[in-house]
């Protein structure tokens, strides 16, 4: 006996495809954590990111020292030489959060000094901590960047303060995406403010936070890399929460908006309100749903059915593929017997369901093969 797919293999969800409103001449991507990128604008040329070096070196940190949802972590104390090169950033004109020499901070506080207020000094500090210095703590940034294949992203420190470390907007999607898998991260940049040993009480620099359902991630800007935002935002679809993320990068100041940040700001706005209320919750594939047949040359064969049911939360139009790989069969078939496989490909979300024989098929008869001899 033979299966034989019996479905379309590609199609898409029903309904029109939303139009994003891309940020004009700024880079920009947007889609989900499960089914990927719903598009991108902007080309892939890679850009200065600014303080968006932070997502990974809070990746890099936690990775390498992961805190539980509520830990605080080991203590670091802030050396003398720490708190020169505080004193040495400040007088560049940089973000950065002070520190006092003798003075200890959980790693979880490290990272909120980083993440909210945006402490470049505190960046470099956290990468001295982790890695024994900067340059070794960026070789590690670059690893990881290489391990998640973001081909457009080069980091020349962990701030994100020298105009060298460049990526794209995909690139950023990708890599924000793989943050928020860490509660740690996720509780932290969603806090609107912090109280720090020395430097008190902190606020979050991202003004979006809040507004439109955002809950973090990262803003950053410069002259050279203008007005860059990560941002994870939540919608409610059929009963269950849902996380937009997207990245916005390099929006620059005009006369009407002369803060890159609020320019940045504006345009994920914009973007978001142009997508955010057209998610759905579709079931792709119906429990008992008949994606191929079994086939004999001494008898009708069976349907071959999904034994489960693949549910998505997805904007319309995206792009389906179903594909069906058959497991060997005998001559005869039991109901209910696992026939095959099938692959549900949701944008990048994979799904895979077992296919059963609808009814029982028999094996050829004595007389049946009798006639072939």
């Amino acid at each position: 006996m033979g299966l034989t797919a019996s479905v379309a293999t590609a199609r898409a969800l029903p309904g029109a495809a939303p139009r994003p409103y891309w940020p004009g001449r700024a880079e920009a991507a947007v889609g989900l954590p499960g089914t990927g990128l719903l598009g991108a604008h902007g080309g892939s040329q890679p850009v200065p990111i600014a303080s968006l070096a932070k997502i990974m070196t809070a990746y890099v940190v936690l990775s390498d020292h992961p805190l539980s949802a509520g830990g605080a972590g080991p203590a670091i104390t802030v050396t003398a030489a720490d708190a020169a090169a505080y004193a040495s950033d400040q007088r560049q004109g940089q973000s950065v959060v002070r520190v006092t020499p003798g003075e200890k901070l959980t790693e979880r506080q490290a990272l909120e000094a980083m993440l909210i207020p945006s402490g470049n000094n505190i960046a470099s500090w956290l990468a001295r901590w982790d890695a024994g210095s900067e340059g070794a703590f960026v070789a590690r940034m670059n690893t990881w960047a290489r391990r998640f294949g973001l081909h457009g992203t080069r980091y020349a420190d962990a701030s994100g303060a020298d105009q060298v470390t460049v990526s794209t907007a995909s690139d950023q999607f990708r890599l924000t995406v793989a943050a928020l898998q860490i509660p740690a991260f996720r509780q932290i940049v969603a806090l609107p403010q912090v109280t720090l040993p020395v430097a008190g009480v902190a606020y979050n620099v991202n003004a979006a936070l809040g507004h439109d359902g955002i809950v973090g991630v990262k803003t950053g800007s410069s002259s050279r890399a203008g007005g860059c935002l990560a941002f994870a935002a939540l919608r409610t679809v059929a009963g269950s929460q849902v996380t937009i993320v997207g990245v916005v990068l390099g929006v620059q100041a005009t006369l009407a908006q002369p803060s890159e940040l609020g320019g940045v700001i504006s345009a994920t706005g914009n973007l978001l309100g142009s997508i955010g209320g057209d998610l759905e919750h579709v079931q792709v594939v119906k429990p008992g749903a008949v994606l191929g047949s079994v086939s004999s040359a001494w008898t009708s064969g069976p349907a071959a059915v999904a034994a489960t049911g693949v549910a998505v939360t997805a904007w319309p139009g995206t792009p389906v593929t179903i594909t069906v790989t058959p497991r060997p069969l005998g001559h005869a078939i039991r109901r209910g017997q696992r026939v095959a496989q099938a692959t549900v490909t949701v944008g990048s979300q994979v799904s895979h369901i077992a296919l059963d024989a609808s009814q029982a098929a028999p094996a050829p008869s004595i007389g049946w093969l009798l006639t072939r001899l």
